[in-house]
Protein backbone atom coordinates (compact mmCIF):
# COMPACT_ATOMS: atom_id res chain seq x y z
CA UNK A 1 0.00 0.00 0.00
CA UNK A 2 1.36 3.31 -0.92
CA UNK A 3 0.52 6.77 -0.34
CA UNK A 4 -0.55 7.83 -3.77
CA UNK A 5 -3.07 4.72 -3.68
CA UNK A 6 -4.93 6.99 -1.01
CA UNK A 7 -8.37 8.65 -2.24
CA UNK A 8 -8.51 12.69 -0.81
CA UNK A 9 -12.31 11.84 0.92
CA UNK A 10 -9.86 9.40 3.42
CA UNK A 11 -8.64 12.40 5.16
CA UNK A 12 -8.93 15.78 5.79
CA UNK A 13 -7.54 19.30 4.22
CA UNK A 14 -5.22 18.91 7.55
CA UNK A 15 -4.24 16.07 7.80
CA UNK A 16 -3.14 16.08 4.16
CA UNK A 17 0.31 18.07 5.68
CA UNK A 18 0.87 14.83 7.44
CA UNK A 19 -0.35 12.93 4.13
CA UNK A 20 2.05 14.99 1.85
CA UNK A 21 4.84 15.00 4.63
CA UNK A 22 4.80 11.22 4.33
CA UNK A 23 6.04 11.28 0.88
CA UNK A 24 5.54 8.43 -1.94
CA UNK A 25 6.53 5.19 0.55
CA UNK A 26 4.77 1.98 0.67
CA UNK A 27 3.09 2.16 4.19
CA UNK A 28 4.72 -1.16 6.11
CA UNK A 29 8.18 -0.37 4.85
CA UNK A 30 8.04 3.45 5.74
CA UNK A 31 7.33 2.67 9.31
CA UNK A 32 9.96 1.08 9.97
CA UNK A 33 12.38 2.76 8.16
CA UNK A 34 11.44 6.37 8.83
CA UNK A 35 12.12 5.35 12.48
CA UNK A 36 15.84 3.77 11.99
CA UNK A 37 16.19 7.53 9.85
CA UNK A 38 14.91 9.39 13.21
CA UNK A 39 16.72 7.92 15.54
CA UNK A 40 20.17 8.06 13.79
CA UNK A 41 19.15 11.89 12.79
CA UNK A 42 18.45 12.54 16.74
CA UNK A 43 21.67 10.63 17.69
CA UNK A 44 23.77 12.88 15.80
CA UNK A 45 22.33 16.22 17.42
CA UNK A 46 24.73 18.03 19.57
CA UNK A 47 24.08 17.22 23.24
CA UNK A 48 23.65 21.33 24.01
CA UNK A 49 20.66 21.08 21.53
CA UNK A 50 18.19 18.79 23.05
CA UNK A 51 17.14 21.83 25.86
CA UNK A 52 16.95 24.44 23.65
CA UNK A 53 14.11 26.46 22.39
CA UNK A 54 14.10 28.70 19.76
CA UNK A 55 11.80 30.83 20.91
CA UNK A 56 9.94 31.21 24.15
CA UNK A 57 7.31 29.09 24.84
CA UNK A 58 8.57 26.37 21.85
CA UNK A 59 9.11 22.61 22.67
CA UNK A 60 12.96 21.69 23.16
CA UNK A 61 13.89 18.82 20.74
CA UNK A 62 13.09 16.26 24.08
CA UNK A 63 9.59 17.37 24.55
CA UNK A 64 8.98 16.91 20.81
CA UNK A 65 10.41 13.62 21.02
CA UNK A 66 7.78 12.79 23.67
CA UNK A 67 4.94 14.02 21.76
CA UNK A 68 5.76 12.20 18.98
CA UNK A 69 5.47 9.21 20.94
CA UNK A 70 2.19 10.52 22.62
CA UNK A 71 0.85 11.25 19.12
CA UNK A 72 1.67 7.90 17.62
CA UNK A 73 -0.09 6.21 20.30
CA UNK A 74 -2.92 8.31 20.22
CA UNK A 75 -3.12 7.62 16.30
CA UNK A 76 -2.83 4.15 16.97
CA UNK A 77 -5.47 3.96 19.06
CA UNK A 78 -7.28 5.54 16.60
CA UNK A 79 -6.64 3.42 13.73
CA UNK A 80 -7.54 0.10 16.08
CA UNK A 81 -10.64 1.26 17.12
CA UNK A 82 -11.79 2.14 13.49
CA UNK A 83 -10.42 -0.66 11.78
CA UNK A 84 -12.84 -2.77 14.25
CA UNK A 85 -15.93 -1.11 13.01
CA UNK A 86 -16.08 1.14 15.85
CA UNK A 87 -17.86 4.33 14.96
CA UNK A 88 -17.78 5.97 17.59
CA UNK A 89 -16.10 9.86 16.74
CA UNK A 90 -13.08 9.69 18.29
CA UNK A 91 -12.40 13.06 19.97
CA UNK A 92 -9.14 15.37 19.17
CA UNK A 93 -6.50 16.10 22.05
CA UNK A 94 -4.89 19.07 22.84
CA UNK A 95 -1.03 18.41 21.78
CA UNK A 96 -0.06 21.78 24.43
CA UNK A 97 -1.83 20.44 27.29
CA UNK A 98 -0.33 17.10 26.57
CA UNK A 99 3.60 18.56 26.55
CA UNK A 100 2.87 20.69 29.40
CA UNK A 101 1.70 17.76 31.64
CA UNK A 102 4.78 15.42 30.77
CA UNK A 103 8.29 15.21 32.04
CA UNK A 104 10.11 15.12 28.04
CA UNK A 105 13.21 17.12 29.33
CA UNK A 106 13.76 15.79 32.64
CA UNK A 107 13.94 12.23 30.56
CA UNK A 108 17.37 11.00 29.33
CA UNK A 109 18.03 11.22 25.44
CA UNK A 110 18.07 7.17 25.13
CA UNK A 111 14.76 6.53 27.49
CA UNK A 112 12.52 8.71 24.90
CA UNK A 113 14.08 7.14 22.04
CA UNK A 114 13.48 3.72 23.22
CA UNK A 115 10.27 4.38 24.29
CA UNK A 116 9.79 5.62 20.34
CA UNK A 117 11.11 2.60 19.36
CA UNK A 118 8.84 -0.03 21.40
CA UNK A 119 6.08 2.43 20.32
CA UNK A 120 6.85 1.83 16.15
CA UNK A 121 7.65 -1.57 16.61
CA UNK A 122 4.35 -1.95 18.30
CA UNK A 123 2.92 0.18 15.92
CA UNK A 124 4.22 -1.53 12.91
CA UNK A 125 2.58 -4.57 14.17
CA UNK A 126 -0.66 -3.20 14.43
CA UNK A 127 -0.59 -2.00 10.61
CA UNK A 128 1.03 -5.66 9.23
CA UNK A 129 -2.16 -7.54 11.21
CA UNK A 130 -4.64 -5.19 9.38
CA UNK A 131 -6.11 -6.62 5.94
CA UNK A 132 -6.66 -4.61 2.88
CA UNK A 133 -10.33 -4.46 4.01
CA UNK A 134 -9.35 -3.36 7.79
CA UNK A 135 -7.34 -0.72 6.43
CA UNK A 136 -9.41 0.93 4.38
CA UNK A 137 -12.00 1.34 6.99
CA UNK A 138 -13.04 4.89 7.59
CA UNK A 139 -14.09 6.80 11.01
CA UNK A 140 -14.76 10.00 12.46
CA UNK A 141 -11.51 11.61 14.81
CA UNK A 142 -11.51 15.63 15.44
CA UNK A 143 -13.93 15.91 13.80
CA UNK A 144 -12.61 14.63 10.70
CA UNK A 145 -12.93 11.23 8.33
CA UNK A 146 -9.90 9.39 8.04
CA UNK A 147 -9.16 5.68 6.72
CA UNK A 148 -6.99 3.65 8.89
CA UNK A 149 -4.38 3.41 6.09
CA UNK A 150 -4.41 7.32 6.18
CA UNK A 151 -3.64 7.28 9.66
CA UNK A 152 -0.16 5.10 8.84
CA UNK A 153 0.79 7.69 6.64
CA UNK A 154 -0.05 10.01 9.04
CA UNK A 155 2.57 8.47 11.77
CA UNK A 156 4.88 8.57 8.93
CA UNK A 157 4.91 12.91 7.98
CA UNK A 158 3.93 13.87 11.51
CA UNK A 159 7.78 12.44 12.67
CA UNK A 160 9.22 13.63 9.32
CA UNK A 161 7.79 17.00 9.72
CA UNK A 162 8.73 17.38 13.05
CA UNK A 163 12.56 16.86 12.13
CA UNK A 164 12.43 18.86 9.68
CA UNK A 165 11.24 21.60 12.02
CA UNK A 166 14.62 20.11 13.89
CA UNK A 167 16.81 20.89 10.85
CA UNK A 168 15.32 24.31 10.30
CA UNK A 169 14.95 25.61 13.41
CA UNK A 170 16.71 23.92 16.24
CA UNK A 171 20.13 23.48 14.57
Amino acid sequence: MRTSQLSESEYSIFNATYIKAAGEVDLIEELEICLHDFIRFVQNIPMDKFDYRYAEGKWTIKEIIQHIIDTERIFAYRALRISRNDSTPLPGFDENTFAQNTAGNTRSLQDLLTELSTVRHSNLLLFKSFSEDQLKRVGIASENLISVRAIGFMLIGHQKQHQKVFEERYL
